[in-house]
């Protein structure tokens, strides 16, 4: 089959929406998650998520809104006890993951024949995604957005300098909360493209990449989502060409993509070490 009769069919257009959608989010919001050192409090967002994925199996209603209701609860508790007990944050984080996680588990024991759905957000099946969640993916987007732009002052400052933002008034927890629902979204948005199991991957490994050759927050949101984009793009050609899983395919191309930079960053730095020594 051509590529241009690869891309005619309704499956392959879907996927690459859904693949630009998923981008505009993790671009953005993967990029706060580093610029924040949120990524384990994110990770275990992810893995809680888990607990909603049981929950909707369990009642038999849409995975995708009530995943997105659960892990958005999840987060603001997550985010609420932290905010309380800073110095135990670390362990908060793990007794929701785990907590998240054993939930899952059991409501889908106790769900009769839940079949072979599970695995798609478990590992993630982009080529399945169908309207009424290019639907969802959009709206989740335009609210990502339309936030982010109307508070980036306030968010930029919490980002820099917390104690800086909360001398000027600026409510540093509340936005700190509302950037946790955020990444629960962004999370549930990211089920049915790379599955739960490797959700961290796009989060992070863009806005690793983007931060090197950018020098504005919003720079990096740009730059990361492009970056998501591309690893989407190409693991899914590389998903079709040798027959195997697209989100595993996406999160091994971010993975060899990362590797390689971090490779040749690491050689040129030797080599530049090398070369101030000889001379």
């Amino acid at each position: 089959m051509s590529i241009l009769q690869l891309l005619g069919e309704s499956f392959v257009q879907h996927a690459l929406l859904a693949a630009l959608l998923v981008s505009i989010a993790c671009g953005a919001i993967g990029a706060l998650v580093v610029v924040n050192r949120l990524v384990f409090m994110a990770g275990g967002i992810a893995h809680t998520a888990y607990g909603g994925v049981g929950l909707a199996f369990y009642t038999g209603l849409p995975v995708l809104p009530i995943t997105g209701g659960f892990t958005a609860l999840a987060a603001l508790l997550l985010g609420g006890l932290s905010r309380r007990r800073r110095e135990r944050t670390d362990t908060l984080i793990g007794v929701l993951w785990a907590a998240g996680m054993a939930m899952g588990v059991i409501l889908i024991d106790l769900s009769p024949g839940y079949g072979a759905d599970l695995m798609s957000y478990l590992f993630g099946s982009i080529l399945t995604v169908s309207t009424p969640v290019l639907w969802l993916m959009a709206i989740v987007d335009g609210l990502i957005l339309a936030l982010l732009t109307y508070y980036f002052r306030d968010i930029l400052s919490l980002s820099f300098d917390p104690d800086f933002a909360r001398s000027r008034g600026i409510p540093v927890d509340g936005l700190t909360l509302m950037l946790l629902v955020l990444v629960a979204e962004t999370v549930v948005m990211l089920l049915q493209v790379v599955g739960l199991i490797m959700v961290m991957a796009l989060l992070t490994i863009p806005p690793y990449l983007a931060e090197r050759h950018t020098r504005s927050l919003a720079g990096m949101m740009v730059a990361s989502s492009l970056w998501s984009l591309l690893f989407c793009v190409s693991g899914l050609w590389l998903a079709y060409q040798t027959n195997l899983s697209s989100g595993a395919s996406i999160v091994a191309t971010a993975c060899a993509i990362y590797l390689l930079f971090a490779g040749i960053q690491n050689a040129w730095r030797w080599f530049t070490h090398v070369a101030e020594r000889s001379a």
